[in-house]
């Protein structure tokens, strides 16, 4: 059998006719983002990609469906609904033979977007090497699925409550290039800089267009993450960030929280800690990458 594809009408045309189009993973609705923000979101998100001039295409399993491209009822269900499932590249499989509901991961989406032909997607920061992940082998799927999916993934570097020298490790082993745009650092999703510096810059659209076309040219190639920092308005520094997190940690694992449970329930101590900081600074961020991949889709797009 074939994946079960069912495209926005919209997308599709996109997509044969060559335009450019945009993949935007799910998760962040379903589970990322607290309500009515969610939903905000997500309409920002795609309205920003069209100011652009590409066509967003939300990601998500319906029904047993994989959409390919939501359309807003579809988004206001994820964003309110309570048993919508997280779909990785594990998880998919079941999600579909059973005709369920669940909002893509970056793995899922991009494993999603590359079935459908989509070249590159927009997210806020990917999974990578938790914290510990020496020990205990908690590394995200997104790593794996970056090192076959040959979509380009615009997002704010990794997420901060990880690792992320050993995510940046764990990139470069599986053939992933790593490239800041305008900047020389990997971005620490709410930090523009993280004291890591990158081997690639890139300073405009076209010159990431290059570099995806290169890449995708070579056998059996992958993703190219492009790290994008969040704006500058937005940013919170990144000594004030690492103390929330290890309170943050330390509450976790207080409370025995473990696997795929982590990521969010960090993300909800940091906004609390932070009094609602790092809540706004992750929309800016989304809303942003949001834009730039459009940029790049367009620049791709161009001969």
């Amino acid at each position: 059998m074939t994946l079960p594809l069912v495209f926005a009408p919209a997308v599709k045309q996109a997509i044969d006719t060559g335009a450019p189009v945009v993949a935007l993973e799910s998760t962040v609705i379903a589970h990322g983002l607290p309500a009515p923000r969610n939903l905000e979101l997500a309409l920002a998100c795609e309205s920003a990609i069209r100011a652009r001039g590409a066509t967003p295409a939300t990601i998500a399993v319906i029904d047993g469906e994989i959409v390919i491209g939501c359309t807003e009822d579809q988004i206001h269900h994820l964003a309110t609904a309570s048993d919508v499932g997280k779909v990785s590249r594990r998880d998919i499989t079941a999600v579909i033979a059973r005709r369920g509901t669940g909002a893509t991961t970056v793995a899922g989406t991009l494993l999603c977007a590359a079935a459908a032909g989509i070249r590159i997607m927009a997210t806020g920061g990917i999974g990578g090497v938790h914290r510990g992940g020496e020990s205990s082998l908690d590394i995200s799927a997104d790593l794996s699925e970056l090192a076959r999916s040959p979509v380009a993934v615009v997002c704010s570097g990794a997420k901060s409550i990880l690792d992320l020298p050993r995510t940046l490790e764990v990139l470069e082993t599986n053939g992933v290039p790593v490239a800041g745009y305008r900047t020389a650092e990997f971005p620490a999703f709410y930090a523009q800089t993280s004291g890591l510096t990158l081997e690639i810059r890139l300073d405009s659209a076209r010159e990431a267009a290059d570099l995806i076309r290169v890449h995708r040219a070579l056998p059996g190639a992958g993703a190219v993450v492009i790290a994008n920092p969040v704006p500058a308005s937005a940013a919170i520094p990144a000594t004030t960030v690492d103390r929330w997190i290890e309170t943050a940690l330390a509450t976790a694992n207080q409370r025995g929280v473990t696997g795929k449970d982590v990521t969010p329930f960090l993300l909800k101590a940091l906004v609390e800690l932070s009094g609602g900081a790092t809540l706004n600074t992750n929309i800016a961020l989304l809303e942003n990458n949001a834009a730039v991949a459009a940029d790049i889709a367009v620049a791709l797009g161009e001969a």
